[in-house]
């Protein structure tokens, strides 16, 4: 017992270690999320309603057919198959079989199956706008946690330069070259690194916590793959709105499923027309019955034409189903005259929504252009910050060597020393968030030119 405790307590151990030394990339990020994220999977199902919805319409083409059955018990007088009333206790069955086809409702059963085809169509879209933000959502999170981890190495990077600092400070305070105020200083310095550091370290706990509660999965260990994101030549591959503005309308799936949601509101007013069409359908059905009087024996009399003579033959179950078995089919037609203009207000309020439907597209639309033309002026915005941003870093770095240099040979004093590491760090900060923050913004606009969002 104590041996299979152990293995178990071994394999959960070994399971938690492989677990967190998992580091998950982009892409299995954003699989991981839309397999299992709990909006989608809601989604599917309202998908997999509206698909039963398709079958209940194109079940309205087809006939439909009924069988009936029943026993009743009579006392007292009744009238018999004969058609003569007996004062005797009885029971009888009855049984029958019904069909009825609609062949003409002004087009209404057409109508419902294509509205029905066109709500899965746009339910389809309406997943896909769902996974498609779930993604963005993904994307940003993940650049988050990128951006952090190199916000840490700075911070760390910063913290290796103060505790040389220090070490410099202890050499030249116990050489006496150099007062303990110098050594109080940089052990301050060092001190506020480390705060820096922490905070650096809680950022980063934070973004990782948000894209795990994202993915819907333990923060307990984990962690992202690390990428590499050089950007070379940073610059947009687009020189107006007007191209990322027509290859979005045509392609996003939020505008496919308003021009959709339009296609249906104008069905929706020619179901509504039919109310005034008149209905034609067809029915037909057979029926028999057996009766039986209590106490007495399933006979009926037959009457010989030659001799009158009555006698009496058995009537039983199956003789009187055979005999009473009848057939009837009709048609019938229902044609509306006046029905206190409930069909006038259905076909004009399916109009006021066929109105409504077109303005929601509009707004889309217009809304849609908001979006992309600020979605621009970021991305542009956002490389320009990174340009400055680089040629800042590169000021920094060459001021920061001369000052490293100067303070190593005594004559910048360490006050002045952290003024200039202080910009470094400042302009490092900068070019890290100006980096991500032009990544994420290209990405948003090739999302909407149709280019796929995972970064590799």
């Amino acid at each position: 017992m104590r041996t299979k405790i152990v293995t178990i307590l071994v394999l959960v151990f070994f399971t938690t270690i492989q677990a967190q030394d998992k580091k998950w990339t982009l892409r299995e990020c954003v699989n991981y999320a839309l397999d299992n994220n709990i909006s989608i999977k809601q989604q599917e199902l309202s998908k997999d309603l509206i698909e039963e919805d398709i079958t209940i319409a194109k079940g309205n083409f087809y006939p439909s057919l009924s069988a009936s059955a029943s026993q009743n018990y009579n006392f007292g007088s009744f009238i018999d198959i004969n058609g003569g009333r007996v004062s005797r206790d009885s029971r009888s069955n009855n049984f029958g079989l019904n069909t009825g086809v609609t062949l003409f409702n002004g087009f209404r059963n057409k109508n419902n199956l294509l509205q029905a085809k066109k709500r899965l169509e746009a339910a389809g879209f309406d997943l896909e706008e769902n996974k498609n933000g779930i993604m963005l959502y993904v994307v940003n999170s993940y650049l988050n946690v990128l951006l952090n981890k190199e916000s840490l190495l700075i911070a760390e990077d910063q913290i290796a330069i103060s505790e040389s600092q220090v070490e410099k400070s202890k050499d030249l305070v116990e050489a006496g070259s150099s007062p303990k105020a110098v050594l109080l200083e940089a052990e301050a310095v060092l001190a506020t690194n480390e705060q820096q550091l922490t905070t650096a370290q809680n950022s980063l706990d934070l973004s990782l916590l948000s894209l795990a509660q994202l993915l819907q999965l333990s923060h307990k260990g984990f962690d992202i793959q690390e990428v590499e994101l050089n950007i070379n030549s940073a610059s947009l591959i687009y020189n107006d709105t007007d191209d990322i503005f027509n290859k979005a309308v045509s392609l996003l799936p939020e505008i496919k499923s308003a021009e959709l949601a339009v296609e249906n509101s104008e069905l929706s007013v020619e179901i509504a027309k039919s109310s005034y069409y008149p209905t034609l359908s067809f029915g037909a059905g057979l029926g028999t019955s057996y009766q039986h009087s209590q106490g007495q024996e399933d006979l009926r009399p037959v009457v010989d034409p030659d001799t009158n003579l009555v006698t009496m033959v058995p009537n039983g179950f199956g003789e009187q189903l055979d005999n009473n078995l009848g057939y009837n089919f009709g048609f019938s037609l229902n044609i509306p005259i006046f029905n206190r203009f409930q069909t006038k207000s259905g076909v004009t309020k399916a109009q006021i929504y066929q109105e409504q439907s077109e303005l929601q597209l509009l707004d889309k639309q217009i809304k849609l252009r908001e979006t992309i033309e600020k979605a621009y002026a970021d991305a542009k915005a956002s490389l320009n910050q990174y340009v400055s941003a680089q040629k800042s870093l590169k000021a920094q770095n060459e001021s920061f060597k001369n000052a490293q240099e100067s303070y190593n040979s005594g004559v910048m004093t360490s006050f002045d020393f952290d003024q200039v590491r202080n910009r470094l760090v400042n302009a490092q900060s900068s070019l890290v968030n100006a980096k991500y923050n032009f990544v994420f913004r290209t990405k948003l606009l090739e999302y909407y030119y149709g280019i796929p969002i995972i970064i590799e």
